[in-house]
């Protein structure tokens, strides 16, 4: 058995997979996120970006369903994802959040096997389709290796490897990240979001992913989700979403749009902080 063969049929190009409408967010009190309508299509990669505390891995989190809008609701295929079960939703969405952590002494090659538990149920125990899942992702994203190997010995590159080798080995079509390029350096950053391009890519999985580099949320995604204050800005392509007054009114940047020399996408040089 192939991962494809355990990916769930995907729906036809253009469709809305994931959308919330009219969402409201707070911890507590404290509103994060108000009033936000948003709508991810099949098949798409797209990349939230916004300063500091705007509310992006707030918004992700709502999406994954781990946290319950105070207002509005969060539509999985068009069903309410708060009123579907739980191992429903993990066989279809996959979500990483931005500093997972995993049990000490767990080896990748169990971490990944986790991946298949949504599948699995007093009727359907390990089999030998989740053998084979697990062994193919490990491998298609050359973990292969490094199976026996505890997750809290890797390298930070490697870790998120392991992480999204997970994921692959769960069987979604939804997959969202949450900065999943924190805390690596520049080469391990184009790994890990090579490798979620090519999941988008040659997988056919639908990609959400917040990421603070505008450059090479530009580079990856086909389309930027501006936020600031909790609040959706604006949405379109990278050309459509970066621009210099964007720049100047979300991020508070004086900087020039040029194209990147190597993909030419839009590529921001920083001028000078406005305020």
């Amino acid at each position: 058995m192939t991962l494809d063969a355990a990916t769930p049929t995907l729906p036809r190009t253009g469709t809305v997979r994931l959308a919330a409408e009219s969402v409201s967010l707070a911890y507590d009190d404290r509103v994060v996120v108000r009033d936000l309508d948003l709508q991810l299509t099949d098949g798409s990669f797209t990349a939230i970006v916004g300063p500091n505390g705007c509310g992006k891995s707030t918004l992700l989190r709502a999406l994954g369903r781990l946290l319950r809008p105070v207002s509005g609701q969060v539509l999985l295929d068009g069903r309410a994802i708060a009123r579907t079960p739980t191992r429903e939703v993990a066989r279809v969405l996959g979500l990483l959040p931005q500093t997972p952590v995993a049990p000490e002494g767990l080896t990748v090659g169990d971490l990944v096997a986790r991946g298949r538990h949504p599948h699995q149920s007093w009727l359907r125990q390990w089999s030998r389709d989740d053998e084979a899942a697990v062994a193919e992702a490990l491998t298609w994203t050359d973990m292969a290796d490094l199976a026996n190997r505890p997750v809290d010995e890797l390298s930070g590159g490697q870790r998120q490897r392991a992480w999204i080798s997970m994921a692959l080995a769960q069987g979604t079509d939804l997959l969202l990240l949450d900065e999943p390029t924190t805390y690596l350096d520049l080469s391990h950053q184009i790994d890990v979001l090579e490798l979620v391009a090519r999941l988008h890519a040659e997988r056919g999985r639908t990609v959400v992913v917040v990421l603070h580099d505008l450059n090479l949320a530009a580079r990856y995604a086909q389309r930027l989700v501006a936020m600031d204050d909790g609040a959706l800005v604006t949405s379109g392509t990278p050309e459509e979403v970066l621009t210099e007054r964007l720049l100047a009114d979300v991020f508070d940047l004086e900087a020039r749009i040029v194209p990147d020399p190597v993909t030419g996408t839009p590529m921001v040089v920083p001028v000078r902080r406005l305020r």
